[in-house]
């Protein structure tokens, strides 16, 4: 049997998966820093690690993502919407709508019955338009990432925040918290701009369900229900939503031998 291998190597976190037969054996998820080599040869050192591997046994690996060009190792490179597509269509194969919340934007994605991309659009580069937003006011409100969104969920009255920009953002909530102003409520008003956001971009595409959610912010639970509400649509969440992309770098690994250069962002 053959092993294939997946590297997602974003802006702020950098992702790696091994596949075999379509099935998930490993994945690593690291900060990516500013060295992308390295973060590539941590991700692959560790993947080895938990597979019991050597590179000599993997087949062929993929590298995606915005700094895939640092992943001197990899055998071809793949774009992101095509290794999220089929991700994703590894697991919801009815999938219509790609909802990627990623660190610094978010992209989404209308696939055809075949799990092909059909359109895109892409948030506009701010912080605001992702994840890093949840994570500039987590650090605002000393708390830590992954209890952004249990803590959100606890809110009665949610703060309205009045800027879309992540730098002003972070200003306000300074506000917000001198003013005794409860942090699930700050926590809660964060979530319902980012899914404003996000909501908006989707709709540019025409939403068609199934709607799928993926990215690290997929991860909070809080920020899915909102931008389900947003939408009125119930949104599917892959298990372990932030390496989908990886996973489909993978599947890519295991099917294409044509290499395919790519300059998306993630």
């Amino acid at each position: 049997m053959s092993w294939f291998v997946g590297i997602d190597i974003g802006s702020a976190y950098s992702k790696g998966v091994i596949s075999r037969d379509s099935e998930l054996i490993a994945w690593h998820v690291i900060i990516s820093g500013a060295n992308h080599r390295t973060s590539a040869e941590a991700i692959m050192t560790e993947l080895m690690r938990q597979a019991n591997l050597t590179q000599d046994d993997i087949a062929s690996t993929v590298a995606t993502g915005s700094g895939a060009d640092n992943v001197y190792f990899a055998s071809q490179r793949a774009s992101d919407l095509v290794c999220t597509a089929r991700g994703i269509n590894s697991i919801f194969l009815q999938a219509r709508t790609v909802i990627d919340v990623a660190s610094l934007s978010t992209k989404a994605i209308r696939l055809n019955q075949e799990g092909m991309v059909t359109n895109f659009a892409v948030s506009e580069k701010c912080a605001a338009g992702g994840g890093r937003f949840i994570e500039v006011i987590a650090n605002v409100l000393r708390i830590d990432l992954s209890d952004f969104g249990p803590l959100s969920a606890k809110s009665r009255n949610p703060v309205i925040f009045g800027t879309g920009c992540a730098v002003f953002g972070e200003s306000e909530a300074i506000t917000r918290v001198s003013e005794g102003i409860p942090k699930e409520d700050i926590a809660a008003g964060v979530n319902k701009a980012l899914a404003s956001n996000v909501s908006s971009l989707v709709r540019k595409l025409r939403l068609e369900e199934p709607c799928v959610i993926c990215g690290g912010g997929a991860l909070n639970t809080a920020l899915v229900k909102v931008v389900e509400n947003e939408l009125n649509i119930n949104l599917l969440v892959p298990p372990h939503p932030q390496i989908i992309t990886a996973l489909g770098a993978a599947i890519t690994a295991a099917t294409s031998t044509t290499p395919e250069s790519s300059k998306e962002q993630d």
